[in-house]
């Protein structure tokens, strides 16, 4: 049977309703939470669902794992890119934040150069220390303000100045927690005092010992929308904490697959937060729980599912190689490879700078061996700027490699 909230039965059994309360509350299950939602304490019930699921989310990262150890590195380095500018991008769609994919991907391009600043720059850079193993401190008021001032101040003052905290460290009026489409769903803590009260609390259960990783990270991201310290960009941040935090504790790739999921159970997503803060619901924050690690266990599902995928074409398209245009000769070899596996696992492709360094030959070397494959209409050609990248051209590898499979 699946977990009622209390918000639900206070409707649907109201002579059991208090006798259900107190029997969750203190249960021996039940973890108790130093924060307080409308008044009531906050808990939630390591209920045995939710034990299996958390056994089931760790299980999942350990194939993950072993996959990810099976692909070539260029394929996860390229794959990883691909799913950061997935994760930019919706992260930014979930607050009706318009960003392109070729936006993101341009950006991502041209880090390296001296150009003017950007937009969502910040947002990217932060992104990309995701798979740096590079640690960020989240035990004060000031590293979430920190974080926050790298992450999105830039675009909120660009949208509108109006929205950039004008307290000491958050925010000093009152604001709500709103939907894309700007419907109200909860009014934020107030005033700063309290917010830099309860974000201290929050950060307590963050940096507990006593939580299960994926838990702590489910508390706390209800918890941040909760108090909402901030007038705008509450929810990229609270995002971006999440998939820190996730990185660090399962395959990095994670961290980038969290807000495709949360897209995808949007509706679920903000029934969870409406359930949650309900007066009725006495604090019970299960439900938000439940919520959030069947998006962890949704995300590790589906990146299981895309890796599992793109290794089997990869395995299939090797084997073709041997019967493509100069395909057995040790030259071209490596170089079709590199090739394949920007196909079927880049954003874009791969540049000749990546191929001139991968391969260790000139550039000239590079741009020969593209023009000769090229002539059997093998080579995919995409700008991005003022970079070009290149792809293998699968449908042309099936043709050539069937035809020749065939003459044998």
């Amino acid at each position: 049977m699946s977990y009622q909230s209390l918000a639900k039965l206070f409707y649907s059994d109201k002579d059991h309703y208090e006798d259900i309360y107190q029997k969750r509350f203190d249960s021996k299950y039940a973890t108790k939470i130093n924060f307080e939602i409308n008044g009531s304490q906050a808990f939630f019930v390591l209920e045995p669902s939710l034990h299996y699921k958390i056994i089931s989310i760790y299980k999942a990262d350990k194939r993950i794992k072993k996959l990810r150890d099976e692909l070539p590195g260029v394929a996860i380095s390229h794959f990883t890119i691909s799913s950061l500018i997935d994760e930019i991008v919706l992260t930014n769609d979930i607050e009706g934040v318009y960003s392109s994919r070729r936006e993101i991907n341009s950006i991502l391009s041209e880090l390296e150069t001296k150009n003017r600043r950007k937009r969502f720059k910040g947002l990217v850079q932060k992104y990309l220390m995701l798979q740096k193993n590079e640690t960020l401190s989240f035990q004060t008021c000031q590293d979430i303000r920190n974080l926050y001032n790298e992450l999105v101040y830039a675009e909120v003052e660009e949208d509108n100045p109006d929205n950039l905290p004008d307290g000491e460290i958050f925010r000093k009026d009152s604001a709500s927690v709103t939907t894309a489409t700007q419907k109200e769903i909860h009014q934020g803590v107030n005033p700063e005092s309290k917010i830099i009260e309860c974000m201290n609390q929050a950060l307590q259960v963050l940096n507990s010992n006593e939580i299960d990783e994926p838990i702590k990270v489910a508390l706390f991201h209800y918890l941040f929308g909760y108090i909402h310290p901030f007038y705008d960009g509450n929810g990229r941040t609270s995002r971006f904490i999440s998939s820190y935090l996730l990185s660090k504790e399962f395959e990095p790739t994670i961290a980038y697959r969290l807000s495709y999921t949360i897209k995808e159970n949007i509706k679920e997503y903000y029934k969870a937060f409406k359930t949650c803060n309900e007066r009725h619901n006495r604090g019970d924050l299960t439900p938000f729980v439940i919520m959030f690690t069947d998006i962890i266990e949704e995300s590790m599902k589906q990146l299981e599912e895309a890796l599992q995928k793109r290794y089997q074409k990869l395995m299939y398209y090797r084997e073709r190689i041997q019967y493509l245009p100069m395909g057995l000769n040790e030259k071209y070899i490596n170089f079709y490879d590199y090739l394949l596996q920007a196909s079927l696992f880049s954003e874009s492709g791969i540049s000749v700078e990546e191929l001139k360094g991968l391969m260790r030959v000139s550039r000239p070397t590079v741009f020969n061996r593209l023009k000769d494959l090229s002539e059997y209409n093998l080579i995919e050609k995409k700008s991005l700027g003022n970079n070009r990248y290149y792809n293998l051209n699968l449908e042309e590898v099936e043709k050539l490699s069937s035809a020749n499979t065939d003459e044998e």
